[in-house]
C-alpha cells in the first residue's frame, strides 16, 4: 500500500487496546481504538474511515457478532478480523457468514497478526470472496464471472438454473452493460449443450448482407469474391448454442430466415438451394424497448413471440448495489493481474463513493472506473472523477423523450446519442486538460476517431 492503512482496534480491555494500538503503530498503521460496539459505529461513520477492523467477539452490550452485523450494512465490503480467546468454531462460522474476512484466537503471535492484516488489505478475488462470505460465484473462464450476491441476481439464478436444461429460446432483456452475455453463457454452461460450441453473434455489428453470410454461411459465387461455399455460425455450432446479441438492430428481411431456423431448425445457405439442417439452441439479447420497436415495425412481433419462450431481465447495478464491493476488488485482482501492475487497495471510503454513485454504464462502466483507477493510481483523483462522472438514470432519459413529444423516433434517438457522446467527450478533454491522446485513452477510441468527433460535435475549448 503506499499509504498507511486506517485501522480501528475493537475491544472493551484497555490493556488489549494499547497492547494492539503499539504494535500496530510500530509498524506505521494509523490506528483508532474503540472501547465497545455502539463507539465502534459512531467511529466508522467518520472520516479517515478505517480500512479494517479488529473487532472483539466478547464484548459487554453490543457484543462482536451483532457489532459485525451492523458493521456490514454501515460499510459494506469494510475488511473485519474478529479477535477471541474462545476457539470456539460455531461462532468462527457465524462470523464469516455475517462478512468477517478472519479470525484470530488470543493470545497469538505478531507474525501471524501481520499475515492476516496483510492478506486481508489486499483485494480479494472473486472465488475467494465466494468462499468466505457465502456469495453464489460462477466462474465461466479465467476472467468471466456471474455474481449473485443480491436477493435480486439470486432470483435470476435460480431462473437460469431452471430453464438451462430445457431446450427453449432465452431472450435477455436489460440496459447495455448489465451482463447479458455472462448470463447467456452461464445458461450454456448449465446446459446439456455445455461441451459443445458457444458462439456469439453481433447482429448491430454487420450491414444485413454479410449479417446473412455471417450467421448462414454462403455457396461459391453467391457474391462476387466467394470462391469457395463457406458455413456460416449455425452449421458451426451445430449441437451447442448461438447467441444473437443486439437481436433489435437485425433487419426485418433476416428476422424471417431466423423465424425458420426457430420453427423447424433448418435454412439456406446465401446462394444455395439445399436445405441445411442444425439443431442449436438460440439466445437472444438486446437493450431496446420491445413494445416500441415492434409498434415502429423494427422487430417482427412473431419473432419476438418465438424468442421469448422464456425472458430474463437483466436488472441495472443500482439495483444491485451489494454486489459493488465484491466487483470492485474482482476487477482489481484482475486488471492487475494483466496489467502487470500491483493491486491497488479498495478503501472503505472509495467503496461508499462507488455506492453513491448510479452507475448508468452499469457493470461496464464500473470496469473502466477500476481500470482507470489501476493506471492512474491515485484515490483522490478517481473520487473527484467519479463525482464527475455523468449519472443520467434512464427515468431522466424518459422523461426528456417524452418532452419532446412530436417528433420522429429515428431522429430523436439519434439526438439523444450525439448529445451523449459530445457530453462524454467534452468531460474527457476537461479531466485531460484537453490532452486529446491521453481523452482518447479514456474514452477507448482511436485518436483519429476522437479528432473526428471534436470536429462532428463543433467542441471547443473554452
Amino acid at each position: 500500500m503506499t499509504n498507511p492503512a486506517n485501522i480501528l482496534v475493537v475491544d472493551d480491555e484497555p490493556g488489549m487496546l494499547r497492547y494492539l494500538q503499539t504494535l500496530l503503530e510500530a509498524d506505521s498503521y494509523r490506528v483508532a481504538t474503540a472501547a465497545g460496539g455502539e463507539e465502534a459505529l459512531r467511529q466508522v461513520q467518520q472520516d479517515p474511515y478505517p480500512d479494517l477492523v479488529l473487532l472483539d467477539l466478547l464484548m459487554p452490550g453490543l457484543n462482536g457478532l451483532q457489532t459485525l452485523e451492523q458493521l456490514s450494512k454501515l460499510r459494506p465490503g469494510i475488511p473485519v478480523v474478529m479477535l477471541s480467546c474462545v476457539g470456539d468454531t460455531r461462532k468462527v462460522a457465524q462470523a464469516i457468514r455475517l462478512g468477517a474476512q478472519d479470525y484470530l484466537t488470543k493470545p497469538f503471535q505478531k507474525a501471524t497478526l501481520d499475515a492476516v492484516l496483510s492478506h486481508c488489505l489486499q483485494p480479494r478475488s472473486l472465488p475467494l470472496e465466494n468462499h468466505r462470505n457465502g456469495h453464489e460465484v460462477d466462474e465461466l473462464s479465467d476472467d468471466v464471472f456471474f455474481v449473485a450476491a443480491s436477493p435480486v441476481m439470486r432470483r435470476l439464478r435460480n431462473q437460469i438454473s431452471q430453464v438451462a436444461g430445457f431446450n427453449v429460446p432465452v431472450l435477455l432483456l436489460g440496459e447495455s452493460g448489465t451482463g447479458k452475455e455472462v448470463a447467456a453463457r452461464l445458461i450454456h454452461k448449465l446446459s446439456p449443450r455445455a461441451q459443445r460450441p458457444l458462439r456469439k453473434v453481433n447482429c448491430a455489428a454487420l450491414p444485413g448482407e454479410l449479417l446473412e453470410s455471417e450467421l448462414f454461411g454462403y455457396e461459391a459465387g453467391a457474391f462476387t469474391g466467394a470462391a469457395r461455399p463457406k458455413p456460416g455460425q449455425f452449421e458451426l455450432c451445430d449441437k451447442g448454442t448461438i447467441l444473437l446479441d443486439e437481436i433489435g438492430e437485425m433487419p426485418p428481411g433476416l428476422q424471417a430466415k431466423l423465424l425458420q431456423v426457430l420453427q423447424d431448425q433448418s435454412f439456406c445457405r446465401l446462394g444455395g438451394r439445399s436445405i441445411v439442417q442444425v439443431d442449436v439452441r438460440i439466445l437472444a439479447a438486446t437493450n431496446i424497448d420491445i413494445a416500441q420497436s415492434i409498434a415502429v415495425g423494427k422487430l417482427r412481433p412473431d419473432l419476438y413471440y418465438r424468442l421469448n419462450a422464456f425472458t430474463l431481465q437483466m436488472p441495472p447495478l443500482r439495483e444491485r448495489r451489494e454486489e459493488i464491493p465484491l466487483l470492485l476488488r474482482h476487477f482489481m485482482a484482475l486488471y492487475a493481474n494483466r496489467y502487470g501492475r500491483t493491486a491497488l487497495s479498495v478503501s472503505p471510503a472509495l467503496v461508499e463513493a462507488c455506492l453513491r454513485h448510479t452507475w448508468p454504464g452499469n457493470l461496464r462502466e464500473l470496469e473502466n472506473f477500476v481500470k482507470r483507477y489501476l493506471i492512474l493510481g491515485d484515490e483522490s483523483l478517481v473520487l473527484n472523477e467519479l463525482k464527475a462522472l455523468p449519472s443520467s438514470s434512464p427515468t431522466e432519459t424518459s422523461i426528456r423523450i417524452q418532452a419532446a413529444a412530436g417528433g420522429d423516433l429515428k431522429t430523436l434517438v439519434r439526438g439523444l446519442k450525439g448529445e451523449a457522446e459530445a457530453e462524454a467527450i467534452s468531460q474527457a478533454l476537461d479531466r485531460t486538460k484537453w490532452n486529446r491522446k491521453e481523452a482518447a485513452r479514456l474514452l477507448q477510441i482511436s485518436y483519429k476517431a476522437l479528432l473526428y468527433k471534436i470536429r462532428q460535435y463543433n467542441i471547443d475549448r473554452i
